[in-house]
């Protein structure tokens, strides 16, 4: 088998590196490339009413119909479309103060009340699904709709959605479906929305500016409620340029997509399904997710369509990569055309990077450029991009072009805080809370901690170190790097681990709350029920034996009180997300976990423990 390194990267085109580094007082270090922003336009439709020019015919934007067939939304129509229907919004008076909130998914009919809003100046804002489909209080959904007042809420499936829409979506809100509209409540057709353009459309539009609000995008609430950030146009184009020049072989011909992640985060909203309107490229929606039952519908439709461009988060990898393997139609379509891999939204296994380079290798003969970076819905997101061949996961770059990075000593680690034109103004009527994400220099403090790969070596990029307000001290005064422990435990654990919570703040030592894996964890269980209750299934001696022994090697390895855990809890039920343990994009919120199973963490730390509570056996191999 050869070696990696000397198997040839596939050429593509990158942006040059290059980092300006700049010391300030108190240990401060401020970061920035050398390399100046060029120009962008000032509002995004203005890509779309482009390439509606250029390139008329092309693909803009494809979705599984019901009979499974893909339905596609070409560029010529799309902004004829949107400009129709930015008509009939108009006509309704909305406003910044009465904007359009979308609770679907993203289809074609979302982009195309997205791409009219933006176009006639009225802001919009995509909700999460899950608010509506999965919540029980609709909690987050009423607090949502309290603070952005919408003149016209849309749900594609008014049945699907009618509990949400009856329990919360005021009655002086025009409702629009595409199909089944709910009993009770009247609603527009989607189409009915589309009008006869005006000269009125033309004057909306050229009132729009770099500071227009293009959409409200709401953050996952791991702190409480979900905060509207503010997204400018300013915000979008200039991420999108600076994603350009980063990687400008997405402008040297029209990129394609195939993606799951949803459209009312960050990552696909603004960034990849921008880099389509923005390139002039093509976005597939995948209807599957990274998860039993509906990771087979990416495997078909990556059978269907070759990216050139594919973005995933870790799991989507891990889940995808069994099916590289062992089907060579899927492999050989999935890289025919790739360009690059990026992942993002948590840390990737260095084991899932090198098998993704593994399979490459043996379908092209050529190693896939695998990419990271750092940013968060307050970024637009991309702050900083790790554009090169690093060689191993973790890496998260160097500033892109505009932004200024700014490293501040906090808690023994460098918490980064950020500044540009691609950083949110603030959040929608919230302004104690705008202003305190701020400091005094106009950085937004986004509460990341990151390091440098190489301390004497700047150019080499940083690496993603935790977040700041999560660590916490034991008793000893001794700092708990949660981050960095709870990535050992996951890496350590895989398969069987889903998600890890460290405890032991002002406690004597580190301990773990464990989501396990459960499909994984049934397999270990010879002789049980398949239907047996969880609580069975992490009894069973199989499952306990081996995290037993995940325990004692985490804790042979560790190095003293702050970097070994000395008991763990094995939880029988899921995370909830009315009580905020688990954003809607599946993330753990730490804090609402140990603040809703409290009793629990006073089990773990009894002075004796229970049968439930799984306690090290290993010593650290020295005192620190």
């Amino acid at each position: 088998m050869a070696n990696n390194e000397s198997i040839r990267l596939r050429p593509v085109k990158l942006g040059p590196r290059g980092t300006i580094v700049r010391k300030g007082t108190g240990g401060v270090t401020y970061l920035s490339s050398p390399h100046a922003l060029a120009p962008y336009p000032r509002a995004l439709t203005e890509r779309l009413a482009h390439w509606a020019r250029e390139a008329p015919d092309r693909v803009l934007l494809g979705e599984r119909g019901r009979d499974g067939a893909w339905r596609e939304l070409r560029f010529g129509e799309a902004y004829r479309r949107a400009c129709r229907i930015a008509q009939g919004l108009l006509d309704r008076g909305l406003s910044r103060d009465r904007p359009v909130v979308i609770l679907s998914e993203g289809g074609i009919e979302h982009a195309l009340l997205a791409f009219a809003s933006m176009h006639a100046g009225i802001p919009y804002a995509p909700v999460s699904p899950a608010y509506s489909l999965i919540s029980t209080d609709f909690g987050k959904l009423k607090f949502a709709l309290a603070l952005l007042k919408p003149g016209l809420v849309f749900a594609a499936d008014g049945a699907r959605y009618a509990r949400a829409i009856t329990a919360v979506v005021p009655a002086d809100a025009e409702l629009v479906v595409t199909e089944n509209p709910p009993a009770g409540r009247a609603a527009t057709a989607f189409d009915e929305l589309e009008r006869n353009v005006t000269d009125a459309v033309t004057q909306a539009h050229a009132a729009v500016g770099p500071d227009t609000v293009a959409k409200f995008l709401f953050t996952s609430g791991s702190t409480g409620m979900p905060k509207a950030v503010i997204t400018t146009q300013r915000m979008l184009c200039s991420n999108q340029q600076m994603v350009l020049q980063t990687l400008p072989f997405l402008g040297e011909a029209p990129p394609q997509f195939v993606e799951w992640t949803p459209w009312h985060h960050v990552a696909a909203g603004n960034q990849q399904f921008g880099l389509a309107v923005y390139n002039g490229g093509s976005y597939y929606i995948d209807d599957g997710r990274p998860m039993p039952g509906l990771i087979e519908k990416t495997v078909r439709n990556l059978r269907d369509i070759a990216p050139t461009f594919y973005f995933n988060v870790p799991k989507g990898y891990e889940e995808l990569l069994p099916y590289l393997r062992r089907d060579r139609q899927l492999r050989e379509n999935f890289f025919s055309r790739l360009k690059a891999m990026l992942y993002a939204g948590a840390g990737m296994s260095q084991h899932i990077w090198s098998g993704l380079e593994e399979v490459a290798r043996d379908t092209c003969g050529e190693r896939i450029l695998i990419l990271s970076g750092l940013g968060s819905t307050e970024t637009a997101p991309s702050a900083t991009f790790g554009h090169w061949d690093t060689g191993r996961s973790g890496v998260v770059g160097i500033p892109v072009p505009g932004v200024e990075v700014k490293l501040v000593p906090n808690a023994g680690k460098l918490e980064a805080r950020f500044r540009g034109p691609s950083i949110t103004p603030g959040y929608w009527r919230q302004e104690d809370i705008t202003r305190a994400a701020f400091d005094e220099e106009g950085f937004y403090k986004m509460g990341d901690a990151l390091r440098f790969a190489d301390p004497d070596d700047p150019q080499q990029g940083m690496i993603f170190d935790g977040r700041v307000a999560e660590d916490f001290k034991l008793a000893t005064a001794t700092w708990v790097d949660v981050g960095s422990l709870r990535m050992k435990l996951i890496l350590k654990g895989a398969p069987l681990v889903q998600d890890v919570v460290i405890t032991g703040h002002d406690r004597d030592y580190a301990g773990a709350m464990i989501f396990p894996a459960v499909n994984a964890c049934r397999e270990l269980c010879a002789g049980l029920a398949t239907n047996a209750p969880l609580s069975r299934v992490l009894a069973h001696p199989q499952v306990r034996s081996h995290f037993q022994t995940i325990l004692d090697e985490l804790a042979a390895q560790s190095s003293g009180s702050s970097n070994r855990i000395a008991r763990a809890l094995l939880l029988d039920s899921p995370p909830s997300i009315d009580a905020g343990e688990i954003t809607d994009k599946g993330s753990i919120n730490q804090r609402a976990v140990l603040n809703c199973r409290a009793a629990l963490i006073e089990d773990l730390y009894s002075e004796t423990p229970g049968p439930a509570i799984l306690v090290a056996q290993q010593r650290p191999t020295q005192n620190r």
